[in-house]
């Protein structure tokens, strides 16, 4: 494991080089599903997180690939840049628990904006111990989105 996350850091510093990103720190600790959290702070990093987080999704991707071709199998890598998804997750959270209270004051359905596979997850799982509610996601990419329905 300590391998791997030697490997997976001296990786992401290699990506944050190319944007002349030198003076960053990256603190690093096991997930809750047994994946490998890369968090990235200091320096000016904003422009690696892009618009609603693509950028920082491009290249968590990016990273997992270089990784998973040099160790030979897969092995899930989230990165995330000075707390960003922690609190993307915390407000997704919030807007799923507003869309269900929406959805029982109207005895109908709630669509939320598009969002991607990951976030439209964290949605769910925000939703599944509320008995009121039901969720499930409608569209095609990029326009698939969650509609939380009353029940």
């Amino acid at each position: 494991m300590d391998k791997i996350a030697d490997l997976a850091v001296s990786y992401l510093k290699g990506i944050l080089g190319l944007f002349g990103e030198t003076s960053s720190s990256i603190d690093e600790y096991d997930g809750e599903d047994g994946e490998l959290i890369l968090d990235v702070n200091g320096g000016d990093l904003a422009v690696l997180i892009g618009r609603h987080g693509r950028t920082l999704d491009a290249l968590q991707t990016v990273l997992t690939s270089l990784l998973s071709s040099h160790i030979k199998f897969y092995y899930p890598v989230v990165v995330d840049i000075e707390g960003y998804k922690s609190r993307r997750r915390n407000k997704l959270e919030d807007i799923a628990r507003s869309a269900a209270e929406r959805a029982k004051r109207r005895h109908g359905k709630v669509s939320l904006a598009p969002m991607n596979a990951y976030e439209r997850r964290l949605v769910h799982l925000a939703l599944r111990e509320d008995d009121g509610v039901v969720t499930h996601s409608e569209g095609e990419e990029p326009d698939r989105h969650v509609v939380v329905t009353a029940v």
